[in-house]
């Protein structure tokens, strides 16, 4: 029987010197150092946010004062400015037009983008890589030229002073981008889950319909908002396609309430607000998904 005569005892690591600082100690000090004092921090953002604020508060003062005002604050506040933009500038039918043209252009871009997108991330030809970089060098050419040609194609098709011709130029003008941006979104999500799917007993359609395409919500929400936002504000192609009045959009709208005379401060406030609540309502409500990973958990284990 073998015996133990002392337990064997674990070398002690040697004190640190007296003045040397401990490891905590240090940790601290580091954190103290490279930490910025908080003044630093929230001084330039609160200029930034005053500067980022004021314009929207004058924009407010001018759309709910009263006419005539110099008042800096809108008291007492009245919605006559807003109720003359609506009915007697027929800012209630541009309202209606430019919804109807920026949803048909979300919708139209997004299935497109999406068709040709995932071409472009699943399938090799010959020609893939020139139509990449066409696609690229399409995002240098200005909307500006593409007015005349657009004009005359829509000549001659007889759907000058149509909606649909603005949401044809639309489209096309936010497709390359969308597509370039929809084939990335498919390209981080695994080519093993839709084999998986495949085995399971699903052709390609369903298995991009259940497995893919609820994991693409992030990125077609994203650019479906920026199709919408785009087609929303654009101005060009409103102005030069649609000649009558019944027809025409909200950038064009507010461009009417501008004169070589004389501007309306007060109307001109009010159609802006008008203009810019559907966008931030849009923003308000997709703000999660633009921030969330698209393809967060799609693979697990």
């Amino acid at each position: 029987m073998i015996t133990k005569d002392a337990e064997t005892v674990a070398p002690a690591a040697p004190a640190p010197p007296a003045d040397e600082p401990r490891p905590d100690e240090r940790k601290k000090k580091r954190r103290a150092w490279d930490e910025a004092p908080r003044w630093q921090i929230y001084v330039p953002l609160g200029i930034y946010l005053l500067f980022t604020l004021i314009p929207f508060y004058w924009i407010l003062l001018f759309a709910l004062r009263p006419a005539g005002s110099t008042s800096l604050v809108p008291w007492p506040m009245t919605f006559e400015h807003f109720d003359k933009v609506w009915t007697e500038r027929s800012f209630g039918t541009y309202f209606q037009n430019s919804v109807l043209i920026a949803v048909a252009t979300l919708v139209m871009t997004t299935l497109v983008a999406l068709a040709g997108g995932y071409a472009l991330a699943r399938f090799d030809f010959r020609i893939k890589r020139g139509f990449m970089l066409a696609l690229l060098c399409s995002q240098f050419v200005p909307g500006a030229l593409l007015l005349v040609p657009l004009f005359q194609i829509f000549a001659e098709l007889r759907m000058i002073n149509s909606l649909a011709s603005v949401i044809i130029a639309e489209t096309v003008f936010q497709l390359p981008l969308s597509m370039i941006l929809i084939s990335g979104f498919i390209r981080n999500v695994p080519y093993s889950l839709e084999e998986a799917a495949w085995v399971d007993g699903c052709n390609r359609f369903d298995a991009f319909r259940i497995v893919v395409l609820p994991l693409l919500r992030p990125g077609l929400i994203a650019v479906g908002s920026f199709a919408f936002v785009h087609a929303w504000n654009h101005f060009l192609f409103a102005l030069m396609f649609l000649s009558d009045q019944s027809k025409q959009t909200i950038p064009v709208g507010l461009n009417t309430l501008m004169s070589s005379d004389s501007v309306d401060l007060g109307a001109l406030a009010a159609g802006g607000i008008i203009a810019a609540v559907p966008v931030v309502v849009v923003f308000a409500f997709i703000q999660k998904w633009l921030i969330t990973g698209f393809s967060a958990g799609a693979v697990k284990g």
